[in-house]
């Protein structure tokens, strides 16, 4: 009989984040299923990891029973510590982080915590996946959750993907009870982006500080796009590497010679 798989989780929310919880929850039916995310809210981090100053972390319970390690770090810290140092000695089969609070699609991903600490799995040369829920209101992720643990699934046990070393799946799933899915597609990312603009307000001493506000320009209408795909209830699947070549540039500018 095989042994069931392992699977380190993080994230960029936060340990008591309820999208890590209710995943972790689905995720121990088939594996076992190891913790490590930061201690606070994370987002927008990117792929930053600490460098001048000491990471802190915790053991985290929920009453008595242990939940991981929470770490005062980024997403891309907290994997990065939790497959070298805390869980060492642990063979991993997967890395995934979620999940996340709103969607990480088009030109978000570029910014994204939860995108970040998959691909700090998949620079370890661990198969990983980042997981979303494409809303911010009426945030409920039972269905997400559910959903997410099929799809983790097929392919850690049912082997129905093979990922690249290198690669990471980026997954957006909409925001939706399960008989509303209308299934899952491969997609590409979006080309949509955000009108960014800042706010001056002025806090109680009358000092002025700078707000980031904006909105998003949808430029993709067809489901082959992350964006467009989960607008129409879609799962979005999103193969991402972290080789940032253009080679097409590449080619044009190789035999140029530069005189300094």
């Amino acid at each position: 009989m095989n042994s069931k798989p392992n699977i380190l989780v993080s994230n960029d929310d936060g340990i008591e984040a309820p999208g890590l919880q209710k995943l972790v929850k689905e995720l121990k039916q088939f594996a076992n299923v190891y913790v490590c995310a930061p201690y606070r809210q994370q987002s927008a981090v990117g792929h930053s990891i600490t460098i001048f100053y000491p990471i802190r972390a915790y053991k985290h319970y929920d009453g008595d029973e242990f939940v991981g390690m929470a770490i005062e770090g980024t997403p891309a810290d907290a994997v990065k510590i939790g497959v070298l140092f805390f869980y060492k000695d642990v063979e991993f089969d997967l890395v995934v982080s979620g999940i996340n609070h709103g969607a990480n699609t088009a030109i978000n991903i570029i910014y994204s915590g939860t995108v970040s600490a998959a691909t700090e799995g998949a620079i370890l040369g661990i198969p990983s996946i980042a997981l979303s829920l494409t809303t911010f209101d009426k945030i409920d992720f039972t269905s997400a959750s559910k959903v997410a643990g099929r799809i983790v699934k097929s392919i850690i046990v049912d082997k129905k993907i093979n990922i690249h070393r290198g690669t990471l799946l980026n997954i957006n799933i909409p925001n939706a009870v399960e008989k509303d899915i209308k299934g899952v597609i491969v997609t590409k990312q979006g080309k949509s982006y955000w009108e960014d603009a800042f706010e001056v307000r002025a806090d109680p001493n009358g000092r002025d500080y700078y707000w980031l506000t904006g909105k998003m320009v949808y430029r993709d209408d067809s489901t082959e796009f992350d964006i467009a795909a989960v607008r129409e209830n879609y799962v979005s699947i999103t193969p991402l590497h972290f080789d940032l070549t253009d080679y097409d540039t590449y080619e044009e500018l190789k035999n140029l010679k530069f005189k300094l």
